[in-house]
């Protein structure tokens, strides 16, 4: 299978006794791979594809005794141990992201709404994923089951990944000392988002910019630069401002490798409407507002083209997947059905291409082996 996907999941532990063993573990994990990739979006669609592409399956596993039940596919996939799964997950991907000095690294959370299982009290799926923004591929996730747990879930995904030479972007949520330290100590660089979680420094922060913006930025050596999107009657323009003056921030020295701060202004005019928005970084880059703009628009990435594949390509919000670890295995299979979409060199849109490894036994081939 295509960067051997068997071959990197082969260490995974498989909880069943030998005689319980119909159908092995990869023979499952390929199917359900293959199915996903095909459309399927449930544990009957995964079967159901089975059953009808057998001989084609056969090509790559033995599926010796034919194809599985949902039912057992449930029972398995559910059982899987997520955090070896993932660790899995992240060796194989590192095979197939082409590393570029300077490469922004997108650290977000998503929740997985369809998860929630009020029935047996069980929270919906919350998983923090690492987002390569030049290859736009998947690095690795980390399961929580609430939002609030990010800040433990972000270092445990950061010390699997390998950052040296790059950028890694995170929102106010991961703003946190231990976190720009692990990211440093790591050989990368970071753009972390300021909100009310860091309350003092947020407000030094803003409190500097509003100052020296009021005073048209006389006598403050930072770096400049302009964007203006303009189309379907809206017209967006924004301004980076970065700065290594540190002078007025408190603490300093509880930020490893602090080196400047930034302000993100986004003027939005649509009709008679007109809204500006202010967003406050701490970086460890040099004030080149240039490399900060890139950085930061980079991060955007993460929401509308990850989560937006979830949610629209994959219906991830719509499943009803809600079995034991089975919510976070089927986020990771998603996660590998769309790094391999990625890589195929086609110029089809995600989706279409997920129409056509449907209907296409050679595309989906060349899907898995791109």
């Amino acid at each position: 299978m295509s960067f051997s996907i068997v071959e990197h999941f082969s260490e995974l532990k498989d909880f069943r006794i030998e005689r319980k063993k119909l159908h092995a573990l990869p023979d499952i994990l390929v199917l359900s791979v293959c199915a996903v990739i095909s459309g399927a979006e449930g544990w009957e669609d995964i079967a159901e594809f089975g059953r009808n592409k057998l001989e084609w399956l056969r090509r790559f596993v033995p599926l010796e005794n034919g194809v599985p039940s949902h039912d057992c596919i449930s029972y398995v996939i559910s059982r899987l141990d997520p955090k070896r799964f993932s660790e899995c997950f992240i060796r194989w991907s590192e095979g197939v992201r082409e590393k570029t000095q300077g490469e922004v690294i997108a650290i977000d959370g998503k929740t997985a709404r369809g998860s929630q299982n009020r029935k047996h009290g069980k929270n919906p799926l919350h998983m923090v994923s690492a987002w390569a923004t030049a290859n736009r591929l998947v690095l690795g996730q980390e399961a929580t089951e609430e939002k609030s747990n990010e800040i433990t879930a972000i270092p445990k995904l950061l010390e699997l990944l390998e950052l040296h030479g790059c950028i890694v972007t995170i929102d106010a949520m991961g703003c946190q000392c231990e976190i720009a330290e692990q990211i440093v100590d790591q050989g990368a660089d970071y753009v972390l988002g300021l909100k009310g979680n860091q309350s003092s420094l947020h407000e030094a922060v803003e409190d500097y910019f509003t100052t020296a913006q009021a005073a048209g930025f006389k006598h403050v050596k930072h770096s400049y630069l302009e964007e203006i999107d303009k189309g379907h009657g809206r017209l967006e323009t924004r301004r980076y401002w970065i700065t290594e003056d540190l002078r007025t921030l408190p603490q300093t020295e509880r930020w490893k490798g602090l080196r400047s701060i930034g302000m993100v202004e986004r003027e939005c005019e649509e009709g008679e409407k007109k809204s500006i928005e202010k967003r406050y970084f701490i970086n460890s880059i040099a004030a080149d507002a240039k490399l900060f703009a890139h950085a930061v628009r980079e991060h955007w990435g993460i929401e509308n083209c990850l989560h937006w594949r979830m949610d629209v390509v994959f219906k991830e919000d719509a499943s009803r997947i809600r079995k034991g670890n089975a919510p976070a295995i089927m986020t990771t299979i998603r996660h590998i059905c769309s790094n391999l979409f990625q890589k195929e060199p086609s110029d089809l849109s995600i989706k279409r291409k997920r129409l056509k490894a449907a209907w296409d036994d050679n595309f989906r081939r060349n899907v898995l082996f791109s």
